[in-house]
């Protein structure tokens, strides 16, 4: 039983990924994160207008996700005027910072209810639709920041980081593509298992209930020979623009989705009558090298473990974002965990997708019912972000 000071995720929902320009595409980002929280709040007979806040994750907050895209989601799906909303950015972990700035809320006593939610249409908004460029076209971010790192030239962009991270921990393309088909492999066997059931909220793409999205659209049918013949993703300018080591097998597939959870003391889920999935046991946002970038998992998880007390061993599933294949193998070998069935053992994004803002309430919803499924204690989970960031969330089972 929860301690009634805990911070507890009471539900946790999702929409099946679609790839970008896909099934999802036709839809309007605020029905797309609209209708998550809606059956969100509808499967737990939640009255909305209790709500203290909602916390949402978007990274591109331009186009039709500019303007506080969580409360223009939350006003077009019906819901109730005075129930305040916010979106934060803090890149790929934007949602999974939403879950922190809840956690911090609620631990605070500032809030007893928050809905923590993400969303990306990136059929709609491309990715970097956001960043500042100069008259060459190019990223740019002011004179200060590129004189502090001068050894950046432009910014990093995320496929010259995880080149970077392939060449630092020695990681060989043989590696990276065993690694992708491992993900597909497992999101697939995840989806025939029946795994993914109960966390689904399924779109009527028809409009008359004849043709319902509801499975995860970017698994395809993998071999380490298929992947082996994939030319590398150009853009790596750190490479004369041809990566080395990354190839679409092995880069997360740009997707559209939205994903939900109920978060509120555990005190207030009680006088509720709502049992919870998992408590919150420790949240976090530290910074990492910018020319890396995408190291922040490292650091994230060093922390988690120390604010916690407890040792990598204890846990029992890492969800660690499948930004590329090189993010998870460093994070691997420089923390000395093996990858096995705990790590991402439902598949990633690199099978599934990663619809940005959207990813970090997605996996803490992969883990919540996976640890439920599978009668595991503990699950961490953490992201990599642009610009040199990591977020993170410990959460045990209830």
């Amino acid at each position: 039983m929860p301690d009634m000071n805990d911070v507890v995720i009471v539900d946790a929902v999702r929409s099946a990924t679609a790839k970008r320009n896909g099934r999802l595409s036709g839809f309007h980002v605020t029905k797309l994160l609209g209708d998550v929280i809606v059956s969100l709040v509808n499967r737990n007979d939640l009255d909305p207008g209790i709500v203290d806040h909602v916390a949402g994750g978007c990274i591109a907050q331009v186009g039709m996700q500019a303007n506080n895209v969580t409360r223009t989601s939350w006003l077009a799906a019906g819901l109730p005027v005075h129930v305040g909303a916010s979106t934060t950015t803090t890149q790929c972990g934007s949602g999974q910072h939403a879950n922190t700035w809840a956690h911090s809320l609620i631990s605070s006593g500032m809030a007893e209810i928050v809905i923590v939610c993400g969303v990306e249409s990136m059929s709609h908004i491309p990715m970097a639709s956001q960043i500042p460029v100069n008259e060459k076209g190019e990223a740019y971010l002011g004179e200060r920041y590129t004189d502090e790192y001068k050894a950046l030239h432009d910014p990093t962009n995320q496929l010259e980081g995880a080149e970077r991270i392939a060449e630092k921990w020695g990681l060989t393309r043989e590696e990276l593509d065993r690694y992708g088909v491992r993900s597909q492999q497992l999101a697939a066997q995840a989806w025939e298992e029946g795994r993914f059931e109960g966390q689904i909220v399924p779109f009527d793409i028809s409009g008359d209930g004849t043709d319902i999205h509801d499975r995860d659209e970017g698994l395809r049918e993998t071999t380490y020979e298929g992947l082996e013949t994939l030319s590398t993703i150009s853009g790596a300018s750190y490479f004369d623009e041809q990566a080395k080591y990354h190839t679409a097998g092995t880069a997360s597939q740009l997707a559209d989705a939205a994903s939900a959870l109920l978060v509120m003391s555990a005190s207030k889920a009680e006088e509720l009558g709502l049992k919870p999935m998992a408590r919150i046991v420790s949240s976090c946002l530290v910074g990492s090298d910018p020319a890396l970038m995408l190291t922040g998992p490292i650091p994230a998880t060093r922390k988690l473990l120390a604010d916690s007390g407890y040792e990598k061993e204890d846990i029992d599933i890492f969800e660690i974002n499948e930004a590329f294949a090189a993010v998870v193998l460093a994070w691997a070998k420089e923390l000395e965990i093996e990858i096995d069935e705990k790590v991402n053992p439902n598949g990633g994004a690199i099978a599934i997708g990663h619809a940005l803002g959207s990813t970090g309430p997605l996996l803490i919803t992969k883990t919540v019912h996976e640890l439920q499924r599978s009668g595991g204690r503990l699950g961490l989970i953490s992201m990599c972000c642009g610009g040199g960031l990591g977020t993170g969330t410990l959460v045990e089972r209830l």
